[in-house]
């Protein structure tokens, strides 16, 4: 077996005085692993406008729905939950406990916090209803070549909603670790938008630097892409609560729509993350896709990882010198051979195979021993 290499770790430390390595694993995401979700925002408010957005999304049978905020109008009440969320998407939530359906079996529906949610006292009824990751207001998790990265933008937000709170520092850490292809970032108050709301220049962190492909927001009932300073911004308010005018465009606007409700539909693979918003009547508005350029580690192993997945188990110490232990398992079995990596593709040292049995394994890496003698400081694979 060998890995299929389709991730980059965009940090390189330059700060290394000593002779140190860093061993970076490869997720087990491969070529063919392609993910289909919908974002839906300030959609909460049963009724014809929501019912022609949920019959779209539901007609594109996603693999899972995230959500911009504002998921429960006007109030954010126990009272109006589930007829504004249950009655439309029970089919992706997990442990869904509402009047209007089964459920679903995991975890398909990710909501961000609004300040309408933030409206009933500590926002329980929200907090009640789903059961989400870590502590249910801020969160992460990964889908296919994808690390999602939620945020509370609201300013009730017992953690902060400033660059430096300790909510902001909670994501710099997940985001600057996270090895994953693309890193979408979401949640409600819009860092630039040219709405009724406008731009809320408390939410301008700094997401470029700490690794996003991507920030969704919600607010200003309208649609909007932007391009600022490199990075790709969405506003998707147009779920299904009323529909707002556009006031003074703000610079890196690229297109605005507030004729009719509608919703995003994202396909990411590992080279491309096509982004398209549609109205309720299922015409195209945008259509646009961000692209990662192909590396040297792209190319090496294309064949298919297929049922015999590894998934690394991480390695310690690390950074090391002289060598690191590498864990990692086998889930069916196979022969496995381990092979490290430079930062150009180049292969340095091919480990030992492993035997054919299911397990747990643990392997020793020496990167002072290695074949071709002594290798330099830096970052492997």
């Amino acid at each position: 077996m060998t890995f299929n290499l389709h991730s980059v770790i965009p940090f390189i430390s330059k700060s290394i005085k000593r002779t140190l390595f860093f061993l970076v694993f490869i997720s087990n995401i491969y070529a063919g692993s392609t993910i289909r979700f919908a974002v839906i925002g300030d959609f909460g408010s049963a009724g014809s406008n929501l019912k022609g957005v949920a019959a779209l999304v539901n007609s594109w049978k996603p693999d899972f729905i995230i959500t911009v905020g504002d998921n429960n109008y006007p109030d954010g009440s126990a009272s109006t939950i589930d007829a504004n969320i249950g009655q439309y998407f029970h089919d992706y939530i997990y442990n869904y406990q509402g009047a209007y359906g089964k459920g679903a079996d995991s975890l398909r529906f990710y909501p961000a916090l609004g300040n309408h949610d933030w409206r009933a006292k500590n926002a329980q009824p929200y907090l009640d209803y789903f059961t989400l990751p870590h502590n249910e207001r801020y969160y992460d998790f990964v889908k296919g070549p994808v690390h999602f990265f939620v945020i509370d933008s609201d300013p009730n937000e017992p953690d902060g909603n400033t660059s430096a709170s300790v909510q902001a520092q909670w994501l710099e850490k997940k985001m600057t670790a996270s090895s994953a292809r693309w890193k979408i970032v979401y949640f409600h108050h819009p860092p630039y938008s040219s709405g009724k709301h406008g731009s809320n220049k408390n939410m301008r962190w700094p997401f470029k630097k700490w690794g996003a492909s991507l920030v969704l927001s919600g607010h200003d009932h309208t649609y909007e892409r932007l391009e600022v300073d490199g990075l790709t911004y969405i506003v998707n308010g147009v779920g299904g609560r009323t529909l707002y005018d556009f006031g003074s465009t703000v610079s890196g606007s690229r297109i605005r729509y507030n004729k009719d409700y509608g919703a995003m539909l994202i396909q990411a693979n590992a080279d491309t993350l096509n982004l398209q918003f549609f109205n309720q009547h299922n015409e195209k508005i945008d259509d646009y896709s961000l692209t990662q350029t192909p590396t040297a580690l792209d190319k090496i192993h294309p064949e298919t990882i297929g049922p015999r997945t590894l998934f690394p188990g991480g390695n310690y110490p690390n950074p090391f010198n002289p060598g690191t232990t590498i864990r990692f398992k086998s889930t069916t079995g196979g022969t496995i051979h381990i092979s490290i990596f430079n930062s150009l593709g180049q292969i340095i040292q091919k480990l030992r195979p492993e035997p054919s049995s299911s397990g747990v394994y643990h392997v020793y890496w020496n990167g002072q021993n290695s074949s071709g003698g002594k290798v330099p400081s830096g970052l492997y694979y």
